[in-house]
């Protein structure tokens, strides 16, 4: 059994944590709780976080790699090109190479590297349908290049319940602290780290079928709250994390953490 005294997370908002919690109160995330578990026990534990919301798998790499290997990580989790994704102009290959380059990069450098495969995000949100061929196309690069260099995989894609409304925050884009809590607990069990079990792949109890006029209604209130503020960030250039920085730049330890 591995034991991991230096965990880097890098990533966009999920990683950061966005919806669990809060701007006020802080954000929790999967990231945070999967340090937790692995501080448990292990006095010699540190943790960085580095994700910023909103960035590229572009930014991504330029901005966080290089931090990222200068922290010496004996584990990192890479979750980057869902923000590539959703934009026009977007090509697989080119965010698929740029993620492969950081798992180079992070397993050259002695790190045990953890990815992530996207749902299928048109069940979450239904106008997002159209996107459902990116995400195959992506998923099967990053297994592709995961494969190449021994990087770990959390295959979410083929879970249906992952497409869950309980997994997702109202914005349909982040996690719901069901599902940060979730994923911390899939990547846990991945790593066959101690204390964790499969229970993370149990779909949840079903839902009472909803009525149309409910769903309807549902539908038009995401667009006028989230999907139109989004759509016109992206018109006038802006993007979430603008001014932003990471919540956790330097290895701490856990106890030490600046988010509660």
């Amino acid at each position: 059994m591995t034991t991991y005294t230096r965990y880097v997370a890098l990533g966009d908002s999920q990683t950061e944590g966005l919806g669990d919690g809060d701007d006020t109160a802080g954000h929790r995330g999967w990231a945070d709780r999967l340090a937790e578990h692995l501080a448990r026990g292990n006095p010699d534990f540190r943790y960085a976080n580095l994700a910023v919301r909103g960035r590229l798998a572009g930014q991504i790499h330029a901005e966080q790699l290089p931090i990222a290997l200068a922290l010496r990580p004996d584990l990192a989790t890479v979750m980057a090109g869902m923000n590539d994704l959703i934009r026009p102009g977007f090509d697989a290959a080119t965010v698929a190479g740029v993620l492969e380059d950081m798992f180079a990069a992070l397993t050259a450098s002695g790190a045990h590297v953890v990815t992530v495969t996207f749902p299928d995000i048109g069940k979450i949100a239904p106008l997002a349908r159209p996107l459902r061929p990116r995400v195959i196309d992506l998923n099967a690069r990053i297994l592709s290049a995961a494969a190449r260099h021994g990087v770990t995989v959390v295959d979410t894609f083929p879970m249906a319940y992952f497409t869950d409304a309980r997994m997702w925050s109202h914005d349909r884009l982040h996690a719901s602290p069901v599902g940060h809590a979730r994923f911390a607990a899939a990547v846990a069990h991945t790593l066959g780290l101690p204390g964790s079990d499969d229970t993370w792949m149990a779909p949840l109890p079903p839902l009472p079928p909803a009525r149309a006029w409910r769903l309807a209604s549902t539908e038009m209130r995401w667009i006028a709250t989230f999907a139109g503020p989004w759509i016109g960030r992206r018109l006038r250039g802006r993007s979430s994390g603008d001014g932003r920085t990471a919540k956790r730049p330097e290895l701490m330890p856990w106890e030490d953490r600046s988010i509660p």
